[in-house]
């Protein structure tokens, strides 16, 4: 059997699509995750690509920016290769605006958007009247609307990116070898190894906690809506799927002793949604999910050279934006490994995490 070019440890969305994007450019690519595609906290319920506010802004918004804009096309190539569709759809996001300082400043941030967002995407303010049945009560009788917003369902995105995969001859296997140039995306277990690895006596970053896990809960309803905009109320997100189910969540919990369980909670998520989209009373729900989403020091993805080992290189902290970021993380990575471009903007480098 052909050596490997690059060897992807990790199968979440980090790992995935860096070795999709990898192999289409023409590199012989092995994934290895001995717990299967999409098990870790890729393995969700929520899917909400939605941009950070258009304000203050930054290399990390800027970088979401752009893989938002690549997402549709991403996903419509993914698709296309493998016969799965992943559930993407650019829907926009809905907002209620509840209050006088709210809503000034929603309009501030409809005037950068126009800046910001180059033209490509819009942010708006409109009365809640105008924005058709499916919105959620707002005090001031306006809401926010973006249109760079999509979801997606994160569980068909990884089965999806698997097929592709597999049309071009990668399977993930449970185990293998390093080979070429190894890429570790492993998620909240990467960053516990690098913590162990770099952060101990004597490591690097001596000291230092590179990366934690936050746990997050979140709820999968029977409620179908069709091609309707994601909400996000009373801090939560509310993501009709185009399979006829609805996803809401999460929680944030830096503390927790059970990675996966879920508790009361997540019947609070439940009962928040239901207020804030009274629709959804009576809606069956029918599965509760609990999982650990890495987050980098940093809060920005965490990407680029393992520091004290050659040919390892580092794709992690994707936190609550790694389904949004990953067309570019991969694009990143994929231009470091094949081209020896580094490209990385600053503050997603893994030494800004010592």
């Amino acid at each position: 059997m052909a050596m490997a070019d690059i060897t992807v440890r990790g199968a979440g969305i980090f790992g995935l699509s860096i070795a999709w994007t990898c192999a289409r450019r023409g590199a012989s690519v092995q994934v290895i995750d001995p717990f299967g595609a999409g098990s870790g906290s890729s393995g969700g319920l929520i899917g909400a690509l939605a941009p950070h506010v258009p304000e203050n802004w930054n290399a990390k918004k800027q970088y979401q920016l752009e893989s938002l804009l690549m997402a549709e096309a991403f996903w419509a190539e993914v698709e296309a290769t493998g016969g799965v569709s992943p559930g993407y759809g650019r829907t926009g996001r809905l907002q209620p605006v509840n209050d006088q300082r709210t809503l000034d400043l929603a309009h501030q941030r409809a005037i950068s958007a126009r800046n910001l967002w180059q033209g490509k995407a819009d942010w708006s303010v409109i009365a809640a009247t105008d924005a058709g049945p499916w919105v959620p009560p707002s005090a001031s009788g306006y809401v926010i609307q973006d249109t760079l917003s999509a979801r997606m369902h994160p569980r068909r995105a990884c089965a999806a990116l698997v097929a592709g995969l597999s049309v071009m001859g990668v399977e993930v296997q449970a185990e293998g070898a390093d080979q070429g140039l190894v890429v570790h995306a492993k998620g909240y277990a990467g960053l516990l190894e690098l913590n162990d690895r770099l952060a101990g006596p004597g490591g690097v970053a001596a000291g230092k906690t590179l990366g934690n896990g936050v746990k997050g809960q979140a709820a999968l309803l029977r409620f179908a809506e069709g091609d309707v905009p994601q909400l996000y109320a009373d801090g939560l997100h509310i993501i009709p799927h185009a399979d006829g189910t609805l996803a809401i969540g999460s929680t944030s919990e830096r503390e927790f002793e059970d990675p996966s369980s879920t508790d009361a909670q997540l019947d609070d998520v439940i009962d928040r949604a239901r207020a804030a989209l009274p629709i959804l009373h009576g809606a069956e729900v029918i599965e509760r999910w609990a999982g650990v989403r890495p987050r980098a020091r940093s809060r920005a993805p965490m990407l680029g050279a393992w520091p004290d080992r050659t040919d390892h290189f580092i794709a992690n902290g994707g936190f609550k934006i790694g389904f949004g970021m990953a067309p570019k993380v991969a694009e990143t990575i994929a231009n470091l490994l094949l081209d020896g471009n580094d490209d990385i903007p600053d503050g997603f480098r893994v030494e800004d995490n010592f």
